[in-house]
């Protein structure tokens, strides 16, 4: 299954051979089912993480897309599980509040190691991370989005008999290049005309970054930091009155049913090349057996400059 699904991304993205950076994980149960894991590592510089934790109660899954530096998504990558295990226990159970209260703790945790990092790497301040995570708890999934990643259900069409699979979108892309994006920045910023402004050839926050959500890019979030005479040492300032990226994800619940055959968590370079009906189609094409029990299948595919990912595992709903 693994092998059949990377050679549609391979054509897309194209495959080093013989260089070791290659590897898969062989399929290994967890609590509702089984998972496999294959990683593409286009260079020696990795600013992406990804993980897969499974216990008796959940599954969750992330996927967390670096810019400017590794730091951010490899503290989201060691943080942010704990804190949804952490607050999930304390109000018993998953739940939208329990994803904010984790994504706000995992964000003000890596404002507070900017602050103390500062003197020796000021350039930390302008590192950050897109943010995708799903759970899945008691039959009901969560989809939990900052940046431009994306979730993709593949599911059957009840309605039409003739359609085999169907795709839906169930996170929201947070990228100045939509529209409604663009937007919501502006109406937040009415006293800021160049907020967002058409720069390098894509809208852009402040002619810098697409993403309008994030965890990290503090420079972009706290006014005081440019005024930090560190900061102002070290490179280009924005001066801001406010903030102009925010931290709070969007978050969708659903209760799974058994027309739900998988989901597909990517990040944005796999979006770039793939639709969201083409990507479903590549995994509706590339079947695998499971056993008579109801089951959703889970993907985490993603390709940037440093990597291209599929992670499948089986998840069992009644």
């Amino acid at each position: 299954m693994l092998r059949s699904c990377c050679r549609p991304l391979e054509r897309c993205f194209g495959r080093r051979s013989g260089d070791g950076l290659f590897w898969h994980m062989d399929l290994k149960p967890h609590a509702s089912g089984d998972f496999s894991i294959a990683v593409v590592q286009a260079n020696s510089s990795l600013e992406d993480q990804s993980q897969v934790f499974t216990s008796p109660s959940a599954t969750y899954v992330g996927v967390y897309d670096g810019h400017g530096g590794p730091e951010a998504s490899r503290f989201v990558n060691k943080h942010l599980f704990s804190y949804l295990q952490k607050f999930s226990t304390e109000y018993g159970g998953m739940s939208a509040d329990v994803i904010k209260k984790a994504f706000n703790a995992t964000e003000e945790d890596f404002v507070h190691l900017v602050k103390q990092s500062l003197p020796l790497r000021p350039q930390i301040a302008s590192v950050g991370s897109c943010c995708l995570v799903g759970a899945i708890s008691d039959g009901e999934l969560f989809v939990a989005n900052l940046g431009d990643s994306r979730a993709v259900l593949g599911r059957r069409d009840l309605e039409d008999p003739k359609s085999t699979v169907v795709a839906e979108r169930l996170s929201t892309d947070h990228n100045v290049s939509c529209e409604e994006v663009r937007k919501e920045v502006e109406s937040l910023h009415p006293d800021d005309s160049a907020v967002v402004v058409y720069c390098r050839g894509v809208w852009r926050i402040k002619g810098i970054i697409q993403v309008s959500r994030s965890i990290g890019d503090v420079y972009l979030k706290k006014p005081e930091f440019n005024r930090d005479p560190i900061l102002q040492q070290f490179g280009n300032l924005v001066p801001l009155k406010r903030p102009v990226l925010s931290a709070e994800p969007s978050i969708i619940k659903r209760k799974l049913k058994p027309q739900d055959l998988f989901l597909i968590f990517a990040s944005d370079g796999l979006w770039e090349h793939l639709s969201d009906e083409t990507a479903v189609q590549i995994v509706l094409k590339n079947p695998r057996a499971v056993s008579a029990q109801t089951f959703i299948d889970i993907i985490i595919l993603w390709h940037s400059s440093n990597l291209a990912c599929i992670c499948q595992f089986q998840v069992c709903f009644q």
